[in-house]
């Protein structure tokens, strides 16, 4: 690896603090967030998507019709931050959903896509005017060219972009598919993209797709699959041994883990780490995007610590589980589930100790 792609000790150290959820609540600023709305919003929301036109035009011209089962929202930097006003959240940390780039007909074709997404998300919408409405409302995860594993080419470009995410951009982490072309994570082929996002110290997000076959029962992807595709990701990489031998990666897994909570026991019997706190899943970080209802709290809280839960508000895709919603709490389901003091944790301090970039463009660090 070139040498900025290393980091030190001190730094590794750092990290490995802040994944075991030391010292959160030394991260400023923390307000009460619980009832209306605070005068400054102080939310950080760490699942919420972007949909640039100029992708938006590529899903049509390669007649792509929806995401995840429904159709495609619209979205505009202004329109989220209107949503971010409503409900009192202060940054989205935005990501690319489902379907990536596979859609696209070549790896040069996914390359050019994914640096005009992330560029896109460096330039358009964090290295902003200060007069901007848009200042300091923005972090994100990194979009990668990947839609082929089986081409070694393909990972070494998703390695190659990693890194540019990383180092040349500084954007706050990466964001992974639970699986490309049916090849779930934590397979072989995608190896040489783990070392390299372990020698990063990444903060990666897992976004779920649809599976490669599912059966016809006349809903939308999002309602059944996305969940079961992100508990079978996340098996996998245990199963394969990745947590183990790529510790310093962090992981997220959107919407609550999808099923690990419930099934953490019976999904760890042949790796034979059975207690769900010592598990490899006590590690993970789990967003509350369309899961904050008490049952998929309550059973994310019996893997892991409050400090590895975040808040997430899948935004624009749930745009229609918020429309009806007075302005203030986003997810006031959460009360039931955490006390006041938890409830800073989860929506802000939790993700400003993991992103200490975003935690320094909100003038925190």
């Amino acid at each position: 690896m070139a040498s900025d792609r290393h980091i030190n000790a001190t730094d590794r150290r750092s990290l490995v603090k802040s994944a075991l959820g030391l010292g959160v609540m030394a991260v400023g600023g923390l307000t009460p967030l619980m009832g209306r709305a605070a005068a400054a919003p102080s939310r950080i929301d760490v699942h919420a998507h972007l949909i640039p036109d100029f992708y938006r035009q590529a899903m049509t011209d390669y007649n792509v019709a929806g995401d995840g089962g429904i159709p495609v929202p619209s979205w505009s930097p202004g329109a989220a931050v209107n949503f971010m006003d409503k409900f009192g959240i202060q940054a989205q940390v935005v990501s690319l959903s489902e379907p990536g780039f596979a859609f696209l007909p070549d790896l040069a074709s996914r390359t050019q896509m994914a640096r005009q997404i992330n560029d896109y998300i460096r330039d358009g919408l964090i290295n902003v005017s200060s007069a901007s409405q848009l200042y300091r409302r923005f972090g994100g995860f990194a979009s990668l060219p990947l839609g082929d594993p089986d081409n070694p080419s393909e990972v070494a470009a998703a390695c190659a972009e990693a890194v540019r995410a990383i180092t040349t951009l500084g954007l706050d982490g990466i964001g992974l598919y639970s699986s490309y072309k049916g090849i779930y994570l934590g397979d072989p082929r995608l190896d040489p993209l783990m070392r390299t996002l372990n020698e990063l110290c990444a903060y990666v997000f897992i976004h779920p797709v649809a599976p490669p076959v599912r059966p016809d029962l006349s809903m939308p992807n999002f309602v059944l699959d996305f969940p079961f595709e992100t508990t079978r990701a996340v098996t996998n990489l245990l199963y394969k041994g990745i947590f183990l031998r790529y510790p310093f990666i962090r992981w997220q897994a959107a919407h609550a883990g999808g099923t690990i909570p419930f099934l953490s026991y019976r999904s760890a019997l042949l790796a034979l780490n059975l207690n769900p706190r010592n598990s490899a899943y006590s590690r993970l970080f789990y967003d509350t995007a369309l899961s904050a209802a008490p049952p998929a709290m309550a059973a994310v809280r019996k893997v892991t610590e409050v400090s590895h839960i975040l808040l997430g508000t899948d935004y624009p895709y749930a745009g229609m589980v918020y429309a009806l919603k007075l302005p203030g709490d986003p997810n006031s389901e959460l009360n039931d589930t955490f006390t006041p003091s938890e409830r800073q944790q989860v929506d802000r301090a939790n993700a400003l100790a993991q992103l200490p970039r975003l935690s320094k463009r909100l003038g925190l660090g």
